[in-house]
């Protein structure tokens, strides 16, 4: 590992980056762009319900304010939706896509989320069912592997659906691939479900075990020095 990137202590462990700049930078960028999307997003569906029971809450969509909306759109939302979510898309597409670029050249996916086999996510979700599983700083478990290359796939789905349903002439071979404009809309609000029981997951993980939260803000964490030696083969000193 890069000595630059770390501080030694003897007695109490090591100082290391688990991770790098532009890794927490796209990180709270993507998170502010699904914010910003599945809150507009879910005013655009109650225009139009996938499943005609359920439909959101007005205080929970984001678009503007009821009467304000209706003064300058003379309708409740739906013009300030789409605006936030047209906002939202682009600032998703650019932290997103600048994440992906970078972990490929950096080969930040392949330490941080490989190896995962059956195998590895059977032992491990077991050993979370039954109390078993040790958590370790800057060390991801099979479970953790799976779950962020389901939300990485999740937010590349939700990406091409959204071109889809957003230009369905245009881009008439990517809708003929979702099977149709009605079927990307579904697609798309799958995907959204996803992300959304995804961030659940990962927020309540984070109340549970908050001293993972400082190292996405400032980059480092203090760690044992065995753990020390698998979180650099994890993150690696250019993650």
């Amino acid at each position: 590992m890069d000595q630059s990137l770390a501080l030694l202590h003897p007695a109490t462990g090591q100082i290391v980056v688990l991770h790098t700049l532009p890794v927490r930078l796209t990180h709270w960028l993507t998170a502010l762009a699904i914010l910003i999307m599945v809150g507009s997003g879910w005013r655009i569906y109650d225009w139009e319900p996938i499943v005609p029971w359920l439909r959101f809450p007005f205080w929970m969509t984001l678009g503007g304010e009821y009467v304000r909306s209706q003064e300058v759109h003379n309708e409740t939302g739906l013009a300030g939706a789409l605006q936030w979510h047209f906002a939202g898309m682009w600032l998703l597409a650019a932290s997103f896509g600048s994440y992906a670029l970078h972990s490929l050249a950096s080969g930040h996916f392949r330490r941080s989320l490989l190896p995962v086999t059956p195998a590895l996510v059977g032992h491990d979700l077991k050993a979370a069912l039954t109390g078993h599983l040790e958590h370790r700083v800057g060390v991801r478990n099979a479970v953790q592997k799976l779950l962020y290359i389901g939300v990485i796939a999740a937010i590349t789905l939700m990406l091409l659906s959204g071109l889809a349903i957003w230009k369905p002439v245009q881009l008439y071979p990517l809708t003929w691939l979702f099977g149709g404009f009605d079927v990307a809309r579904i697609v798309h609000f799958a995907g959204m479900s996803a992300i959304v029981g995804f961030v659940v997951v990962h927020v309540a993980l984070v109340v549970l075990v908050p001293k993972v939260l400082p190292p996405m803000i400032t980059g480092r964490a203090r760690i044992a020095r065995l753990d020390a030696r698998i979180a650099c083969v994890d993150e690696g000193a250019g993650a």
